[in-house]
C-alpha cells in the first residue's frame, strides 16, 4: 500500500498574510495602548489606540480591519494587558468608563477602510486622495466617540452632554493630531513604495 506525501493547504496563503497581518495591527493597537496617561478633563485617559483603529482600517481594509480590531478585544478579553494602563479581562469590556470606545474599534476600522478602499476590495493608497482620507477617520472618530460617549453615560450615569463633554468634545485636538500622523504615515509609506 503506498503512502501519498502531497502537500495540502489547509489555509490558502492569501488568507494566512491576511491573519498574520491582522494580528500585526492588533499587536500594534496593544502596544499604542500603553502611550496613555490620564486627562484631569475626563475619566477616559489619552491614548494612542485610535491611530491604530485608523491605521488598521487604511491598510487592511474594512473586512480585515475589523478583524484585527476583534482579534485585539479577543486578546484584552481574555486576559492580555493590552488595554489602557496595561488593564485587561472581560471586565473592562463589560464595566469600565471606557467600554464604549473600545467596543466601536472593529466597527470604526471597518468604517475607515470602507471609505478609503470604496468597497471590501483593497485599492492602492496612492490613487486614495487626501480629502477621502481625513473623511475616513473623521466618520471613524464619529462612530468611537458616539460608543465612547453612551459608554460613559450608562457606566457613569452622566448625563449625555456630560458624557459629550468629558468624552469627546475634549479629545478633538488630540484626535486632530492622530489624523494628521496617519495621513503622514500613508503618504510616507506611499513615498517609501515609490
Amino acid at each position: 500500500m503506498a503512502t501519498s506525501t502531497e502537500s495540502v493547504d489547509l489555509v490558502g496563503d492569501e488568507a494566512a498574510t491576511n491573519l498574520a497581518r491582522a494580528a500585526l495591527f492588533a499587536a500594534l493597537v496593544g502596544a499604542f495602548a500603553y502611550v496613555s496617561f490620564p486627562f484631569p478633563l475626563s475619566p477616559a485617559p489619552v491614548t494612542l489606540q485610535v491611530l491604530g483603529v485608523f491605521l488598521a482600517g487604511i491598510f487592511l481594509g474594512p473586512v480585515w480591519g475589523a478583524a484585527a480590531l476583534v482579534l485585539y478585544l479577543l486578546a484584552g478579553a481574555l486576559g492580555a494587558p493590552v488595554f489602557s494602563a496595561g488593564s485587561g479581562g472581560v471586565g473592562v469590556l463589560l464595566g469600565s468608563p471606557t467600554l464604549g470606545y473600545l467596543w466601536s474599534y472593529p466597527i470604526a476600522a471597518a468604517l475607515v477602510g470602507a471609505i478609503v478602499h470604496r468597497g471590501a476590495t483593497l485599492r492602492d493608497l496612492d490613487t486614495v486622495g487626501l480629502a477621502p482620507l481625513i473623511g475616513a477617520m473623521a466618520a471613524g472618530t464619529a462612530i468611537i466617540y458616539a460608543f465612547g460617549v453612551a459608554g460613559l453615560a450608562v457606566v457613569l450615569g452622566l448625563t449625555l452632554p456630560e458624557a459629550f463633554l468629558q468624552g469627546a468634545a475634549v479629545f478633538l485636538p488630540a484626535e486632530a493630531a492622530k489624523i494628521a500622523a496617519a495621513v503622514g504615515i500613508v503618504r510616507s509609506d506611499a513615498i517609501a513604495a515609490e
